[in-house]
């Protein structure tokens, strides 16, 4: 768990979190998540580790960590680009009936 921790909290520290720039709410929830935007991250991944090549959709994540969909989805946004989860090719329904993305740790 250390080393994971280190490799979170050392990735781009400057980058900040993905926010509205042209929104002062967005660019301040911005600033408020980024003390604890690594170990929210690390969540996402161990979440996605634990669901194997079964994987798990946004909502999936969100259900299984109880975590808000505006701080999951750009977690996973950020582990996507950092090439630590990646879409697996499938597709699930939602509880709205809709397709999604299935999501795994790489």
């Amino acid at each position: 768990m250390f080393e994971q921790q280190e490799m979170f909290a050392g990735a781009r520290p400057r980058e900040s979190a993905p926010h509205q720039p042209h929104s002062p709410p967005s660019r301040a929830a911005g600033k408020r998540i980024q003390p604890i935007k690594a170990s929210l991250q690390e969540q996402v991944l161990e979440y996605l580790k634990k669901r194997g090549a079964s994987g798990a959709t946004d909502e999936e994540i969100q259900r299984g960590l109880r975590m808000n969909p505006s701080t999951q989805r750009p977690r996973r946004v950020e582990l996507v680009r950092r090439r630590l989860a990646q879409p697996s090719g499938e597709y699930r329904c939602t509880r709205s009936g809709r397709w999604a993305t299935v999501w795994v740790a790489v």
